[in-house]
């Protein structure tokens, strides 16, 4: 792998850790909700379910995933009426919603949060189409696939983990506003949108791709 592919590989890797997304709204969720601590381990669970993807395209069973169309379009699609659902749930005040009553909450179990992160990327369908469509544009099949994939997990890991870090730090030292019911209600609202924005736009790309 050159010099110049993995710098382009790290760009694209900050963009898109910078753009928000469910990744992004959980580790927020998690900030404003009961501090600091629970918005690195929903950070630690997201970087988990990445790292479990990296792990697949190692094995070459990404390129297995993306040369069966009709599996990888039911997994796409499955994963954009998630993030609908999330987003729906999430207006409503379930999901990856903010609420008044976290106070009492923040004694929830480090690693149930990861837990939830882990699966929550696992079945992001963002996640899904960055690894087995773009991912593979970074890496030189003439050259061992193992090694490239493990140093580009290296530098997404690290990337992301200051990204969502950076989110998250933002949001514990604002968790004092998760006790104002307005400013759940819109944060709520918000993030519910761009959920149901995020799956819309999956499935929509999947219709696009099927023409």
């Amino acid at each position: 792998m050159s010099t110049h592919i993995w710098m382009l590989f790290a760009v694209t890797e900050t963009w898109l850790c910078l753009t928000p997304g469910p990744a992004v709204l959980f580790v927020i969720s998690h900030g404003l909700a009961r501090g600091g601590t629970a918005s690195l381990w929903a950070n630690l669970g997201i970087l988990s379910g990445n790292t479990f993807y990296f792990l697949l395209s190692a094995l070459g069973l990404g390129a297995m995933l993306l040369a069966s169309h009709d599996l990888f379009s039911i997994i796409r699609y499955a994963g954009a009426a998630y993030l609908t659902f999330l987003g729906i749930q999430t207006i409503r005040g379930a999901g990856l919603a903010v609420n008044d009553t976290a106070a009492a909450e923040r004694a929830q179990s480090g690693w149930r949060i990861w837990a939830r992160g882990f699966a929550l990327q696992v079945a992001n369908p963002k996640a899904l189409i960055f690894f087995v469509a773009l991912l593979p544009q970074f890496i030189d099949a003439r050259r061992p696939i193992a090694p490239q994939v493990a140093i580009l997990a290296a530098t997404s890991v690290l990337i992301e983990f200051v990204v969502l870090g950076g989110y998250g730090y933002l949001a514990g030292r604002g968790s004092a506003l998760a006790q104002q019911p307005r400013f759940v209600k819109q944060t709520n609202l918000a993030s519910g949108v761009m959920l149901i924005v995020a799956g819309a736009g999956v499935a929509a790309a999947g219709l696009s791709s099927s023409r």
